[in-house]
């Protein structure tokens, strides 16, 4: 019975060799297993707007949280990440007006901003105010976006060229998916 044993057990597993052998691959087609993606779970998106060839562009970012419109906005402020850059998108927030509060009545948000270059009339300071509305209205608690400066009503460049101090939607500006 021992030796029953002993021969089961040297018969097992692989044999040593002095030299390493190069072995073939068995011929025939192999399938390939693959794990479709999954999304993490547990994560939200929100909706921000960035630009790529003067064009408003939303794209949706991962968050772990529900974002305030607080908390969007700075992470609009914060530009594009390093992948969003790759796709070609950038921001025109730089070097126009600063945000300096936002509060939300009703469904309108409100965004205060620092004067700035407002008026000029630059492409880059429609496609900037264009952001914030496009990235405010796609919330679900906000439709309307007013900009004011020194608590009165600032007058923003829509898409079409024209001025609004009255509180603008996401269809004053082309946005692109």
């Amino acid at each position: 019975m021992v030796a029953v044993v002993l021969c089961a057990v040297a018969g097992c597993g692989v044999s040593a060799e002095d030299s390493p052998r190069a072995i073939e691959p068995p011929g025939g087609p192999h399938p390939v297993v693959t794990t479709p993606a999954v999304e993490p779970s547990g994560q939200l998106t929100v909706a921000l707007c960035f630009v790529r060839d003067d064009a408003l562009i939303r794209v949706d970012r991962r968050v772990t949280a529900p974002s305030t419109p607080d908390e969007q906005l700075r992470l609009l402020e914060a530009g594009p990440t390093s992948t969003d850059r790759e796709a070609g998108l950038t921001t025109a927030l730089v070097g126009v007006s600063r945000i300096t509060g936002i509060r939300v009545t009703g469904r309108e948000a409100l965004v205060d901003v620092s004067n700035g270059q407002v008026g000029t009339g630059r492409t880059d300071e429609m496609l900037a105010f264009g952001q914030i509305v496009c990235t405010l209205t796609a919330r679900t608690d906000v439709d309307l976006v007013s900009f004011l400066h020194d608590s009165r009503r600032l007058g923003v460049p829509r898409a079409d060229g024209s001025l609004s101090t009255g509180p603008l939607t996401v269809s004053d500006y082309p946005v692109q998916r």
